[in-house]
This record gives C-alpha cells, structure tokens and sequence, in this order.
C-alpha cells in the first residue's frame, strides 16, 4: 500500500476501549521544505505551536522516515534524522518540528488503554528516552500502513485489529532495538549456542563462568550481553525451563514428583515444589490434579 498523505481521528466507542488498547488516530504527514508546522488541520486537542508545545492524553509513536527536525521534553532535546521514533507518553509536554530548510514525513498513530499503559510500564520503556533510532524498516512501515487501510475502511472490528497491529508496531520496535548490540557481532552467536547448549541439557548443572571462559569472553559481559539478548539472565533462563519442563512431565508423565525433581536436577524435592509453587503459581500436586 502506497500513502501519500493520510490523516484520520476516529472515536472509539466503549467495547473499543474495554478491548484494552484503542486507536485514537493515525496519519501520514509530507512536510515541505519551508511549510509552516504543524499544520492547521488538526482538532485543538492536537494542535500546537512550537513555542508552548502540548500535552496529550494519549500515547503517541512517530516514525520519520525522511528529512531532518528536532524534539523536546523535560528531559531534553533530540536530534530527529531518518529512522527516528518519537514516543509521547500521556501527560507529557512536548514539542517537535522538522528543519524547515529541510522538512520531513513523518507517519504517526495515538492510542489509549490499560494494555498500552501496562506496556509502556515495562523496563524498555522506562529505561530509553523519547527518541530511539531505529533507521529505515521495511517492518515497522509496513504496519504503519496496515493501520492506515483499516482506519481507512472502518469495517466492523477495525479498532480489535488495529489494536493488534500497534502491539505488533511495538513489539517490533523492540526487537529491533535489541537486535543493534547483536547484529554482526562475535557474541549473538555464543548466546545462540548458549540458549541451544541449555535447551538440549535442560536437566543437567550448567557452569556459565566455564562456558564463558571456553569462548573467551568476559562471564561479566557474557551475563550483560546474555540478559540483553533473552530479557533475563542465563541462570534464570535455565531455571524458567527447567520450570517448563517440570510442568510438561506433571501433566504428560505417570513419573512420581520426587522422580521429576531429581531427573530435572533440582537440589531436593522441597526446593523442587517451592520453586514451581514461585513460578507457576501452584504446587505440583495442584498442577498434576489440574490435567484430571
């Protein structure tokens, strides 16, 4: 799908923002070199001058993709090239413009609900600031368009679907982040073979300083690096399958919960049951009671 220029606010009706996450609005801005900005097409809850900036009460993800420009908040002011997300919280001033020797085209969309504010509550969010470089991304701006054509028709569902699709826009925006300390780099394929050594010894007692050690690397920066690529550290990355594995024999095996705890290598079968109680939420009785 191809988008010139798009602009579209819709209003989402009570099962739309029961659903968890609904669209708010979504666009596709082509500033010219020299245009005024913003433009004057917006409702005044949008609009805004440079020189006071705005709060929303919406989440808001820019994608500029060509041309040049800055924003700021609180915390500071950023640089805007190709490639750069700008991410608004709700409650948040604001302000941004492209150069106006240069414009931009940027493609946005705002949303609302429990599910956005959940998400955005997680560690990538806090942890980076309101722009993130992520380049040109054939992924991310093709969502950006698939959000255009069902705002666009407004079929029956539209708001379930694109809601879908900005979860989609977002889980892309951190995987991709993640994927820049990686690409390309000695480490990514020591944690492959790490993630894939711990898979198939599931069972068995894995001395992560020694397998550092035999790739020649840092166990500090194989943790670091480690914990960045999975979301969690190696130990814990063991022991979460351990858990998974656990729970697979409980409902899919006759063996006893003291053979599951010793074949699975845990240190006793009370750490065995408190540590599935921790994870899962139930003790192995309950879990194995549940499958009948």
């Amino acid at each position: 799908m191809s988008v010139d220029e798009f602009l579209k606010y819709v209003n989402p009706g009570q099962e739309d923002r029961d659903w968890g996450l609904c669209l708010n609005c979504a666009g596709k801005a082509v500033i010219r070199p020299g245009v005024v900005y913003p433009p004057d097409n917006h409702p005044s809850g949008y609009y805004f001058t440079f020189e006071k900036g705005r709060v929303l009460n919406e989440y808001q993800v820019n994608y500029i993709t060509e041309g040049e420009g800055v924003y700021e908040n609180r915390e500071g002011r950023y640089r805007i090239s190709p490639g750069s997300l700008l991410i608004t919280r709700p409650g948040e001033w604001h302000r941004y413009r492209p150069k106006k020797s240069i414009g931009w085209i940027e493609h946005y969309v705002g949303f609302t609900g429990m599910i956005a504010n959940q998400v955005f509550s997680r560690p990538w969010f806090t942890g980076h600031s309101a722009v993130v470089h992520i380049g040109p991304r054939e992924e991310i701006i093709d969502t950006y368009y698939k959000i255009f054509n069902y705002v666009q028709e407004e079929r029956p569902g539209y708001q379930q679907v694109a809601a879908g699709m900005v979860m989609k826009l977002l889980g892309f925006i951190v995987s991709i982040d993640r994927q820049k300390d990686f690409t390309g780099k000695r480490v990514e394929k020591i944690i492959q073979d790490a993630c894939f050594s711990i898979r198939e010894h599931v069972e068995s007692r894995i001395d992560f300083k020694s397998f550092a050690e035999k790739n020649h690397i840092g166990y500090s920066y194989f943790r670091k690096m480690f914990k960045k690529y999975t979301g969690v550290p190696p130990v814990q990355y063991h022991l979460d399958l351990k858990v998974l594995r656990a729970k697979e024999m409980l409902l899919h095996t006759e063996k006893s919960i003291k053979e599951i705890s010793y074949e699975l290598g845990f240190q006793s079968v009370y750490y065995f049951s408190r540590t599935i109680r921790n994870k899962l939420g139930a003790a192995p009785t309950e879990i194995r009671k549940s499958v009948h």
